[in-house]
């Protein structure tokens, strides 16, 4: 079945718009290579950090490394007091992992710093840093685009359109990054269980209600009320917010086998045949080619037959 079969997406690299400072390049791409990723560095200490992989801002493991460039540039910088993350992609944050490419292209990868597999262990890289995270959800944070706005500090939404949704259950999966073991910190376990188990879309109102996101604005709000907050933080003292942030970690934050747990469960249930057969499905009604399915995905599992 074509889940996870072969790819033709090339890698990527990282720029940087405002800096004159060279840009990190990703380990094992080339200069001709497709670029996924922008960094803006706004100031020394605030940093933009874009998703520009149009039509749907999907995450494959060619945009590994490149995020990893990112976030080891994140917990290295000696200047960099808060980054946000955002998207240049209409109608979408950041989605589900790339179902194209052989599974061995991300089983196959090294483990990160943290012990675990690259897209868990930079999601709990950047929950760690001495850096305020931040996302701007203005769009579909599917998936993959939900757990790295998950493991950030904070999470802003448009009240018109953002949506959130961990997906993966309606396809007979198992969510890889980490959303059983934060979400029932944010939202408690009932409501966590009704993201993870109903697997549909959240609104920004109601993902604000749950404790999804800090707060849902009018979209016309949004960039200028994060931008605002990201200045003022910028400009604190660093010691004072890396000491503070560390010490609400470690009230916080899942262990790292809680979240482990997560990408092995994800990397067993993607090879079961119910998985593989819901997949195809959603494969062959357009998923990661048709606007309509990537757009309305909560409805288009729900029409999955049984395998």
């Amino acid at each position: 079945m074509p889940a996870m079969a072969d790819s033709s997406n090339s890698g990527t690299t990282v720029v940087s718009k405002s800096s004159t400072a060279p840009a990190p390049s990703a380990e094992g791409t080339t200069s001709s290579a497709k670029k996924e990723i922008r960094v803006e560095r706004r100031s020394p200490s605030y940093w933009r950090v874009t998703f520009d992989n149009p039509p749907f801002n999907i995450f494959g493991p060619e945009t590994i490394p490149q995020l990893n460039e990112v976030i080891t540039a994140i917990e290295n910088d000696p200047d960099l007091k808060v980054v946000v993350f955002d998207s240049a992609v209409p109608g979408f944050f950041l989605t589900h992992y790339d179902f194209v490419p052989p599974l061995s292209a991300s089983t196959g990868l090294p483990s990160g710093p943290t012990g675990l597999h690259p897209l868990p262990d930079m999601l709990v890289r950047l929950s760690r840093a001495p850096v305020v995270s931040i996302s701007l959800i203005r769009g579909r944070a599917t998936g993959v685009g939900s757990e790295l706005a998950l493991a950030s500090d904070m999470r802003f939404a448009s009240r018109e359109k953002a949506i959130l949704s961990q997906w993966e259950v309606g396809a007979a999966l198992v969510p890889g990054g980490g959303p059983m073991a934060r979400l029932p910190r944010l939202m408690g376990r009932g409501r966590a269980l009704e993201i993870l188990l109903g697997a549909n879309d959240i609104d920004g109102d109601l993902a604000e209600k749950y404790g999804y996101v800090n707060r849902s604005l009018p979209d016309d709000q949004l960039d200028g009320f994060v931008d605002a907050l990201a200045t003022r933080i910028a400009s604190f003292d660093r010691a004072a917010i890396a000491d503070t942030k560390r010490l609400v970690d470690f009230a916080s934050l899942p262990s790292d086998p809680e979240i482990g747990a997560g990408w092995d469960a994800f990397i067993t249930s993607v090879q079961r045949p119910q998985a593989q057969g819901k997949i195809k499905q959603l494969m062959e009604m357009g998923l990661q080619s048709n606007s309509e399915i990537e757009s309305r995905l909560g409805h288009y599992t729900q029409t999955l037959t049984q395998n």
